[in-house]
């Protein structure tokens, strides 16, 4: 079986460094998460909805992509992805570039430096969130599309003051250097 795996892994990989093996765990993982949040679901008798309302999916989005970024980007969070990570430099506003260890651990260094693959756990989550306890679910999901409501803010504030910074320079740049337009010239 090894040998199966380890031709599969070569085949796939074609002189690529691939961790497949650190795949399949990751997915047994997730596959035993969700599973336990379903019979914790099911264990309460919950009914399911027979669909999710917009709003709540629009919710879901915007606190599932706020909580992706800062659990696998922002600084302040970089002390939990430091066992699995190297640090490589800043990457956009208030954002970490952060690269995978190889020390055995670059499926989990993917994982928590990534925030597409977060996103996958953080909406898993999130939907338990909703089946078991709304109220407290959707107030932390809005208040995570509340935070990034409030970055896009700064970012087109920052876009704004960076314009009139430039077109303030461009304009004093403009002006006559020989000082006529000092004495009414």
């Amino acid at each position: 079986m090894q040998r199966l795996l380890r031709r599969t892994e070569q085949a796939y990989s074609v002189g690529h460094e691939r961790p497949l093996g650190g795949y399949v765990a990751t997915l047994a993982g997730f596959g035993a998460y969700t599973g336990a949040w379903a019979a914790v679901v099911r264990h309460r008798g919950r009914p399911l909805p027979d669909r999710p309302d917009p709003w709540d999916v629009a919710l879901a989005a915007v606190a599932t992509f706020r909580l992706s970024r800062l659990l696998s980007k922002a600084p302040v969070t970089s002390p939990l992805r430091a066992p699995f990570t190297t640090y490589a430099g800043a990457q956009g506003p208030a954002e970490l570039h952060e690269t995978p260890r190889t020390e055995g651990r670059e499926t989990v260094g993917e994982l928590v430096s990534c925030p597409f693959c977060m996103s996958v756990w953080i909406v898993s989550t999130l939907t338990a969130g909703q089946l078991l306890w709304p109220r407290a679910t959707r107030t932390a999901m809005g208040a995570l599309t509340a935070l990034a409501g409030a970055d896009a803010l700064q970012l087109a504030y920052s876009r704004v003051a960076d314009r009139v910074t430039d077109t303030a320079a461009e304009t004093a740049g403009d002006k006559d250097t020989t000082g006529s337009d000092l004495i009414g010239g």
